[in-house]
């Protein structure tokens, strides 16, 4: 599926990947935070030493840079993007349409939602945008 990206979240990239030396797949902007979907592998190098070229980044936009980290299937995708929630297991139920069903553990399930629901409705849209993914449902 190809990804549309705004020309902020172009200038947003450009900016990540020359600080961080890390590549960004694509990029959610939101009015107070960022999201960046990181390359699979290039996670340390975005966060760099003790976080300091991702707080680097976060003081030249402004905002609260969150990363996800890339992933070769659609089930492990969704596991990266609800981290640090820890994923059991990911089912993939393709009728009308596609829902990824997550198994998390209870005690996880507040950190998969996220403040306010974040966690999972940016999971939901990077999920949609890269494996045409309609939903994901914790169980």
């Amino acid at each position: 599926m190809k990804v549309t990206l705004s020309d902020t979240a172009r200038r947003f990239i450009a900016l990540f990947e020359e600080e961080t030396e890390a590549t960004a797949h694509d990029c959610l902007v939101f009015d107070d935070r960022v999201v960046f979907l990181v390359a699979a592998g290039d996670m340390a190098t975005a966060i760099g030493p003790g976080g300091r070229t991702v707080q680097s980044v976060e003081r030249q936009l402004g905002r609260t840079v969150e990363l996800v980290e890339d992933a070769d299937t659609p089930e492990a995708f969704v596991a990266s993007a609800l981290a640090p929630a820890a994923v059991r297991h990911v089912t993939l139920s393709r009728q009308n349409d596609t829902v990824a069903y997550v198994e998390v553990a209870e005690a996880d399930r507040g950190v998969a939602i996220g403040a306010g629901g974040n966690t999972i409705d940016t999971a939901r849209e990077l999920a949609r945008r890269h494996y045409d993914i309609d939903d994901i449902q914790l169980t």
